[in-house]
């Protein structure tokens, strides 16, 4: 039986978007770059982690990993997260503060974007 290990998300900026959702889930970081993960980067031509391709964002399971992709979104997700929180108020200005976009307000929950785009819900 197969078991859910990694949530992949395509974007156009894996390191930015890797700090949001890091910042944005407790218990979640960016993955730390060892000497041994920067050489293999650099073998790539990637000189800068900021230019990553892929970013890891571990605390889970799942992961995240957040991947550069070459086109842009262009429809609505056909998949994404549903957060809760304590006090939803408060933890919709703090996701704003990080780069979120407030979409849609319901009685019993909120949608959001991150900063590409991507419809994520907050109960």
């Amino acid at each position: 039986m197969a078991r859910l290990h990694d949530v992949v998300v395509d974007c156009r900026h894996p390191a930015s978007l890797a700090r949001f959702w890091a910042q944005a889930l407790d218990g979640y970081a960016v993955a730390p770059y060892d000497e041994e993960e920067l050489a293999r980067l650099r073998a790539q031509g990637v000189l800068d982690p900021e230019d990553d391709p892929t970013v890891l964002v571990d605390g889970g399971p799942p992961r995240l990993w957040f991947q550069r992709v070459p086109e842009p979104r262009t429809v609505k997700n056909r998949l994404h997260l549903d957060l809760r929180a304590d006090d939803r108020d408060a933890e919709i200005d703090r996701l704003l503060g990080l780069g979120a976009r407030l979409i849609a307000t319901y009685d019993d929950w909120v949608t959001l974007t991150d900063p590409e785009g991507n419809e994520f819900c907050l109960a």
